[in-house]
């Protein structure tokens, strides 16, 4: 079974927070929009890791970066609707635009999603 990834669960997964091993335990089956991968950089730049290699360190542990592509894209800002009062942000449905896409469940740290009332699988790891 196929995961999406939010940058948020990665970002606990690397940073072995609580929720961690919950994305271990899926990362081999896991897809991860380019859109989120930004994100994921940034906020390990902005903390001071090195990010050369990470994504080759994390593709060999099975997790695909994918491409963000135009129907992704529409479906994001068509969420905006639905979302705007829980604020969310572009990152945040481009994320679950994905999940929309695939069908598939979506592993996040953030609650709020699960509030959305979207026809999503959203899992929340802490």
């Amino acid at each position: 079974m196929t995961v999406v990834l939010d940058a948020s669960a990665l970002l606990a997964y690397l940073q072995d927070e609580p929720g961690s091993e919950a994305v271990e335990e899926v990362l081999a089956e896991s897809v991860m929009p380019s859109v989120n991968w930004a994100e994921v950089v940034q906020k390990s730049v902005a903390a001071g890791v090195v990010v050369d290699g990470m994504r080759e360190d994390l593709a060999a542990l099975g997790l695909t970066i994918a491409p963000f592509c135009l129907q992704e894209a529409e479906m994001a800002g068509q969420l905006w609707l639905q979302t705007r009062q829980a604020g969310l942000s572009w990152g945040d449905r481009a994320c679950l635009s994905v999940g929309m896409g695939l069908n598939v469940p979506l592993l996040t740290c953030d609650r709020l999603w699960q509030t959305l009332g979207l026809a999503l699988d959203v899992r929340v790891i802490r």
